[in-house]
């Protein structure tokens, strides 16, 4: 707690200071650029990630970056997505899943679970992820079963924002968009769903040839 206290104070001299007029404005309101939907892990940090400051991401954060479908569950993850699309009018929502992710983990290994009731109860909200994992990534073990977890809870957690009527009214209006990413931590590397190619392709590639050479990460999807 001590170094929180001392990081506290080093903000309000050195940070806080420095940026006074950027504060003094947000006082009077926000306008995001888009809604980021990660994980709880503390591993990430979304602005530092994306180098971006205070006003610029609408931050949504829980255990595996889950999102229920509209009317599953009464969380605060629907009010959310709800005020960033239809008050705060972002215009892009990013579902960013990481590696090595423990909420995944678990999902995949529910026996894990039996000491902690109110996770296995959140993760079911996941379902979909294990049962797709299940029947479709029978051949693959170990680390590269749980990178194709990862991967596909992203895309499932997609699907869900669609089925929420405030994301559903703007997405055909052309207005907002969804993006999947998946961060590797380890490497700072991010890889964004392409899904004319049906693959998570490093970020930032573009070119038919260059995706060519990127190999398979999961199976081919649309979202």
């Amino acid at each position: 707690m001590q170094k929180l206290i001392q990081g506290l104070h080093q903000f309000q001299a050195h940070v806080f200071s420095s940026q006074r007029e950027l504060f003094e404005r947000l006082a009077h309101g926000q306008q995001p650029d888009a809604l980021f939907i990660t994980c709880s892990d503390s591993r990430i940090n979304p602005n530092l990630l994306t180098q971006t400051g205070p006003g610029e991401l609408f931050i949504l954060r829980n255990a595996g970056n889950i999102i229920p479908p509209y009317g599953a569950a009464n969380g605060g993850e629907g009010a959310t997505v709800e005020f960033a699309v239809s008050a705060l009018a972002v215009k892009d929502i990013i579902v960013c899943g990481h590696s090595h992710c423990g909420a995944v983990k678990g999902l995949l290994h529910p026996e894990g679970l039996s000491d902690m009731p109110s996770v296995a109860a959140w993760l079911s909200h996941a379902e979909a992820t294990r049962r797709i994992v299940k029947e479709n990534y029978a051949h693959l073990a170990g680390e590269a079963r749980l990178t194709a977890a990862i991967e596909e809870n992203v895309l499932v957690q997609i699907e869900n924002l669609r089925t929420h009527p405030s994301v559903a009214s703007r997405l055909a209006r052309g207005d907002l968009k969804l993006h999947g990413w998946v961060y590797n931590f380890e490497r700072g590397e991010v890889f964004a769903y392409d899904p004319e190619f049906g693959q998570f392709l490093p970020l930032g590639i573009q070119s038919e040839a260059a995706r060519a050479a990127i190999p398979v990460l999961v199976g081919s999807r649309s979202i």
